[in-house]
């Protein structure tokens, strides 16, 4: 299926540093986050277990609102003592086995159309870096704006660095990104899912909604958005 690269009317002048930003996590990758399938692979693997099951749901539990995930977004508590040398291998088996081999023809498409319309191509994410580095590798993506987690000594501490990508702090990444390289956001492209991509998605010319979720649709038709599923 040959996917057209959208400009809404306008024709993307070859040339033009215009760039194409993906989000991860129910847009290039439908369904459940890759951390969350990348949690029960640690667990299987006996890496974690009840007790940083509790402690994320006690850490949640204590924040307000109560429905917010927000919390969980910016503490990785499950990670908390463990050793990269250990998860990050780990993390890369996990994509090259289970998520690579599941990715929408779709995404797939708009991906090669932004590469060949020669667009710079970034993947934008509130996933951790370590998840999403061997998946951009796959797709031959240079460009990754990921979560960090926080490194002491030979260990993680649970923590994220700042800024967390996601929402406005995603916005800021965008535009320190698209400033750094000589980049014009009203020529490029943004894809989203959910309310914390809505600023990044008005930070760009060409906007698309892509397997939307917690009001998305609803926020696509209000901003007048082009809405895809890719699944």
């Amino acid at each position: 299926m040959e996917i057209h690269v959208q400009t809404s009317g306008r024709t993307t002048i070859p040339g033009t540093r215009a760039a194409a930003f993906f989000d991860v996590d129910n847009t290039l990758i439908p369904g459940s986050a890759i951390e969350v399938r990348f949690f029960s692979y640690l667990w299987t693997c006996g890496l974690v277990g009840l007790s940083e099951a509790a402690r994320s749901l006690w850490f949640w539990s204590r924040h307000i609102p109560p429905v917010s995930l927000h919390p969980l977004r910016t503490q990785k508590l499950y990670l908390t003592g463990k050793r990269p040398s250990i998860i990050e291998p780990l993390a890369e088996d996990f994509v090259r086995k289970k998520i690579c081999p599941r990715l929408p023809l779709d995404g797939l498409a708009a991906l090669e159309a932004h590469r060949r319309a020669g667009h710079r191509l970034v993947l934008t994410t509130g996933s951790l870096d370590f998840l999403v580095a061997p998946l951009a590798l796959f797709l031959d993506v240079e460009t990754v704006l990921a979560a960090k987690p926080e490194r002491i000594g030979d260990h993680y501490t649970g923590r994220l660095l700042s800024p967390f990508p996601y929402g406005e702090g995603k916005q800021h990444m965008v535009e320190a990104f698209a400033a750094g390289h000589g980049l014009d956001l009203k020529q490029s492209h943004a894809y989203g899912d959910s309310p914390g991509d809505v600023e990044v998605l008005r930070a760009v010319g060409h906007p698309t909604v892509v397997n939307p979720i917690r009001g998305m649709a609803r926020i696509a038709r209000r901003e007048g958005w082009p809405v895809a599923k890719w699944k």
